[in-house]
């Protein structure tokens, strides 16, 4: 069983930072793919950012150059770095984690969300 932690979400004005964490606990072998998504009010839910267990790594168009995700294995933990945050960021925050169990089966869970807001 695999839980998900996160946290830094937030209030911040426009061309602000905020840095978003999720941590993984529980019973996995292995961490592979862990991904951001964001879900704004009337809009589809929206992948931001990708890293694999490679640090090979993909952005949405609209936050390249502005976000940086990575992952620090160690510590079974993913980070989001935002900065120059613009009101069109606000949504709320997902984070997914994929991998496999002891028992080979892939599993695929999400976190409970983070809200970030960019308003002035």
């Amino acid at each position: 069983q695999v839980q998900l932690v996160e946290s830094g979400g937030g209030l911040v004005q426009p061309g602000g930072s905020l840095r978003l964490s999720c941590a993984a606990s529980g019973s996995f072998f292995s961490i592979e793919a862990m991904t951001w998504y964001r879900h704004a009010p009337g809009k589809q839910r929206e992948l931001v950012a990708r890293i694999t267990s490679t640090r090979n790594t993909n952005y949405a168009d609209s936050v390249k150059g502005r976000f940086t995700i990575s992952r620090d294995n160690a510590k079974n933990t993913m980070y989001l770095q935002m900065n120059s945050l613009k009101p069109e960021d606000t949504a709320v925050y997902y984070c997914n984690v994929g991998g496999y169990d002891y028992s080979g089966q892939y599993y695929s869970k999400w976190g409970q969300g983070t809200q970030v807001t960019v308003s002035s």
